[in-house]
């Protein structure tokens, strides 16, 4: 067994893997990391068995005898979101959705398997896959599984998600300098 999974393709939200940054609200000794939300449709029945079989393997080598409650940060975006009770928003409908991050920078390629370094590539809303490692967790008397960030392959451009930002293409219009005339 592998606690790695490579998932089908899936939407890219909340995408920040170019520059690491430090969590909203920080506490003493969190680092910055790289992290994107991964919107996984529950129609791709393929990647949510990997994710439980990864899922299930992290636990048992870290927890001889499983607790009771084991937390996952995989979380039906149908439903609400754990920390605010809130809905998720419609892009989460008919999806799983889960947070993956890393310490360390992604690799990045796209669909031709060429490396991406162009920050303005992506948007929060592409499609793409991503490389992603299940491991166990306690913390502050949790007990879980989560996954972290290892790679992402980007697929296809999608409908930003990008909380109604305009390019700067749309707002504007070519103008003559006038003090160079």
């Amino acid at each position: 067994m592998s606690t790695k999974v490579v998932t089908g393709k899936v939407r890219f939200s909340y995408l920040n893997v170019f520059t690491p940054r430090l969590p909203p609200n920080p506490k003493e000794g969190d680092v910055p990391k790289y992290n994107v939300t991964l919107l996984i449709p529950k129609s791709d029945k393929a990647t949510l068995a990997k994710m439980k079989a990864a899922f299930d393997e992290a636990a048992a080598a870290k927890f001889p005898k499983l607790p009771a409650k084991l937390h996952s940060t995989l979380h039906d975006g149908d439903g609400t979101k754990p920390e605010t009770g809130e809905p998720f928003g419609d892009e989460c409908t008919r999806h799983m959705v889960i947070v993956v991050a890393s310490k360390n920078k992604p690799g990045l390629v796209d669909a031709s398997m060429n490396e991406v370094i162009d920050p303005t590539a992506w948007n929060s809303g592409d499609f793409g896959k991503a490389s992603i490692n299940a491991y166990a967790y306690e913390y502050q008397g949790k007990k879980g599984v989560s996954f972290g960030l290892n790679n992402l392959q980007f697929l296809s451009k999608g409908e930003s998600l990008g909380a109604g930002r305009s390019r700067a293409e749309d707002d504007f219009e070519a103008e003559e300098d006038e003090a160079l005339n």
